[in-house]
């Protein structure tokens, strides 16, 4: 029977989907149009990651990106950095924010993070992450949770060792992202060792990486003995998917996105994003085009003029006008929004798992 929903520690999520958090992305705003898109079944949403890092103590009021609703809950803000000391106490401080859970980022792969021990590059260095995650359980009441990847590289695949040291210290879930930080996000990842994690696992495991349509979550919910999806990426090109998976887990027919949907959001995103007055209008244009080069890879059979149209307005309101317009030009001329084909979301055709080194 495929599974709807998964709990860990008190914490129930149903929807059994995770809205991955990726820096400069998943904020107040993104995630709330992604939720008011699935008519509220979202299952777990996750912060935008928080450094620990530098020399003066971790204080809130310099990470505007915390703040979230109640109806976001359950809600959980994810941590990232190299020293155990620094970890433990910011997530003392985020715990009066009263997120649901603490998350410890043991996966980013980008060279400011993990070039310095921190994310990704904590798999280089398995007794700090232990050490970590043993500081960070000692300093909360809430649940705590993990993310990482399979490993470093193709040599040093250690993701079963990351798990052992993940249950031992307490972590209440695990969310294995199925690429090593060399492999970046270039190739497809391993479902089939994430599937493999799982199944050795005593605590709920949740599968990252590559989905991007309602087949492939269900598909990968009905193989594996994962929990649960993460989304990241796939949320960027389909902000409906969430919606799409909760209908499917519900029994509902499929129903096509039409272009005209697709152009409208930008006017709902704009207005979330004013409402945070965390950004300017022009601030504000450049999310939306963000949003709208990943939109745009959706459409068939040709989203030139949407491209042309859109991403090289200059106001909000040149972006709203030209988006309508190609509202009716796709609807005069058969243009549909199937981004459920998009198989790779780099923009390149791969058909085969590339470790080459995306990172210097």
């Amino acid at each position: 029977m495929l599974k709807t929903e998964f709990q860990f520690a008190n914490i129930r999520v149903s929807p059994c989907t995770v809205l991955s958090p990726m820096a400069g992305v998943t904020d107040a705003p993104f995630r709330r149009l992604c939720r008011v898109l699935a008519g509220n079944r979202m299952g777990l949403l996750v912060s935008e990651f928080v450094s620990t890092d530098g020399t003066s103590p971790f204080v809130l009021k310099n990470h505007k990106q915390l703040k979230f609703y109640p109806e976001e809950r359950p809600f959980g803000i994810q941590i990232f950095g190299r020293s155990p000391e620094r970890m433990a106490y910011a997530a003392q401080v985020l715990e009066t924010l009263k997120p649901d859970y603490i998350e410890v980022n043991a996966g980013c792969p980008v060279p400011k993070v993990a070039g310095k021990g921190g994310g990704a590059g904590l798999l280089k260095d398995l007794p700090r992450l232990q050490k970590i995650l043993a500081e960070v359980k000692k300093s909360i009441a809430i649940p705590m949770t993990l993310k990482c990847r399979i490993g470093w590289d193709e040599n040093s695949i250690n993701v079963m060792e990351t798990l052992k040291i993940a249950e031992g210290e307490g972590a209440d879930m695990l969310t294995v992202h199925g690429r090593t930080r060399v492999q970046g996000y270039n190739g497809f990842a391993n479902w089939d060792l994430i599937g493999q994690v799982a199944a050795a696992a005593k605590i709920p495991v949740v599968g990252n990486g590559d989905v991007s349509s309602v087949q492939f979550a269900l598909d990968c919910l009905e193989k594996y003995a994962i929990c649960g999806v993460s989304i990241g990426r796939g949320a960027m090109h389909n902000p409906w998917l969430f919606g799409e998976i909760a209908d499917a887990l519900e029994g509902k027919l499929p129903r096509k996105i039409s272009a005209k949907e697709v152009c409208e959001i930008f006017k709902i995103y704009y207005g979330f994003m004013m409402d945070e007055n965390t950004s300017t209008p022009f601030g504000a244009l450049g999310r939306l085009k963000q949003l709208a080069a990943r939109l745009c890879k959706g459409f068939e059979p040709d989203s030139s003029e949407f491209r042309q149209r859109v991403l090289t307005s200059q106001s909000p309101e040149e972006l709203f006008e030209n988006a309508g317009r190609f509202s009716e030009f796709a609807q005069s001329n058969g243009i549909t929004f199937t981004p459920e084909r998009l198989v790779n979301l780099n923009g390149r055709k791969e058909d085969t798992v590339s470790f080459e080194r995306q990172f210097k």
